[in-house]
């Protein structure tokens, strides 16, 4: 297909607060892993899929399948759904007082 701009699994966007490499970021209805540093309103190569350790909400408990919410006022991974956007699910137990979680991000636009 001559139509075809690119498999969109790394996009580029500009970021809308700083981020530093390895960060999870959300642009409207877009969550992925920065790939490079970026200072607020300049351009980031984001990965949009993949298995990654990210900075969790320390009091929530989750199983492995179950699912991942990015909170953008927290900038962490959450397992509540209310009013935060579903990314994935966890691939290792997450349990209370952990900081991070190894989180599947799977891409889709929910």
């Amino acid at each position: 297909m001559k139509n075809k701009l690119q498999t969109g699994n790394v996009i580029s966007v500009i970021a809308p607060y700083a981020v530093m490499s390895g960060q999870a970021l959300q642009v409207g209805a877009l969550v992925g892993v920065a790939s490079n540093n970026a200072a607020i309103n300049a351009p980031v190569e984001i990965d949009r899929q993949g298995v990654y350790s990210l900075a969790a909400v320390a009091v929530d408990t989750g199983a492995i399948g179950a699912k991942a919410y990015w909170d953008n006022t927290a900038k962490r991974i959450t397992t509540s759904s209310a009013g935060n956007t579903l990314v994935g699910c966890f691939t290792e137990p997450k349990g209370n007082g952990d900081t991070g979680a190894t989180v599947l991000l799977d891409g889709v636009i929910r």
